[in-house]
């Protein structure tokens, strides 16, 4: 299955983002449950992005994705510095607050939400504590898989149990990598058609933790609450802080300057050319002149034929003088279907350049080929 490439994508920090608020993010999670449609929703924070940086597995998984949500007022700092018109943060907590809360259509079933990990209890308590009072959705299973690898929660009962359920919203909470993993390495044999990983929900449900008031939220000041509701935590934000502090320095302050040097006058994107061809056995999408927001368009137009080629992958970037965030996150989707069909992908002609553009966006993975 192709990805979809009309989404309104954004590169922050090496990672695809999509422009959508929370009532957007809410109207298109509750589609695609109504509709039995897969929608792997990840919600990449500071945390994700930064071992992203380092973990080509993990950044995959949210580049495969189908819909990336900014779960983080940092990487929303970032896309204001930046000029990129993600500005508001949907948390995946919020998110799921707002499906419990929606008011339901007349005759219409209420959200039906299997809990998968938790520790120990925890899966179960939200459950019971989700189906305590009517609301927008109603729990109808849980499990607690323990610690065990993810070929051991991976056990073919263990997903009948989940099908069975009738789900449409299966939410994982095995810690982000794992639960990443999880999903990704179970997603063909899940019939759920809503599935993420949203750690902290099942433990906010539970009223285990709780969450931050709404001010904490809006000021980037949730990560204080969440240490004193979990001490433990200090250490990564400590950690997240520190890394923020590099990426503000060598990558984000970097990219505003080399923007406001070139400024929007000196790059033309109305000459940009950009094509498809086959041509002795590989497919080849070559990209000439400055492609970003402004001739985005013909880009997403371009995609699905490079996509749906079985041949290699081959991008002529000879010719290309300019790449923003919008072109870049909409590369990363087709990087991430040459990657599930194994095609091979190279980059070529790249220019030194063009290649610190990648790197200043966190995305020189890009230039390197798959085999």
């Amino acid at each position: 299955m192709l990805p979809d490439f009309s989404r309104e994508v954004f590169c922050i920090l090496g990672l695809p983002f999509d422009r959508v608020s929370l009532a957007e993010a809410v109207q298109r999670t509750r589609h695609a449950a109504a509709q039995g449609q897969r929608c792997f929703l990840s919600t990449p924070n500071l945390n994700f992005a930064i071992a992203c940086l380092d973990d080509p597995q993990f950044r995959l998984s949210v580049i495969q994705s189908d819909l990336s949500i900014a779960d983080g007022m940092p990487l929303i700092w970032v896309a204001r510095a930046t000029g990129l018109p993600v500005n508001e943060r949907v948390a995946g907590s919020s998110l799921f607050q707002a499906l419990r809360q929606a008011v339901q259509p007349t005759h219409s079933k209420p959200l039906r939400v299997y809990f998968f990990g938790g520790p120990p209890g925890v899966a179960q308590r939200a459950s019971e504590q989700l189906n305590a009072s009517p609301s927008g959705m109603c729990a109808v299973g849980f499990d607690s898989p323990g610690f065990g690898s993810i070929e051991e929660m991976s056990e073919e009962s263990t997903l009948e149990r989940i099908n069975a359920s009738g789900a449409d919203f299966l939410v994982v909470a095995l810690g982000a990598k794992k639960g990443q993993a999880w999903i990704q390495h179970n997603l063909p044999r899940l019939r759920v058609p809503l599935v993420s990983h949203l750690g902290a929900v099942v433990n906010f449900v539970a009223g285990t933790v709780s969450r931050a008031p709404v001010w904490a939220q809006k000021t980037g000041m949730e990560w204080l609450w969440r240490i004193k509701e979990e001490p433990k935590l200090w250490r990564r934000y400590w950690q997240d802080g520190i890394g923020l502090l590099d990426l503000l320095l060598h990558r984000v302050m970097p990219l505003v300057l080399a923007q406001r040097r070139a400024g929007p006058a000196a790059i033309e994107f109305d000459k940009a050319i950009m094509d498809v061809r086959e041509q002795e056995g590989d497919c080849i999408l070559t990209l000439t002149g400055a492609i970003g927001l402004p001739n985005i368009g013909l880009l997403r137009t371009r995609l699905p034929a490079a996509a749906s080629s079985p041949h290699s992958l081959l991008v002529d970037c000879s010719g290309l003088v300019h790449i923003d965030s919008a072109a870049l996150a909409s590369l990363m989707l087709l990087y991430g279907a040459c990657h599930a069909a194994g095609r091979p992908w190279a980059m070529l002609g790249v220019s030194a350049a063009l290649r610190r553009q990648f790197e200043l966006h966190c995305a020189q993975y890009l230039l390197d080929p798959l085999a």
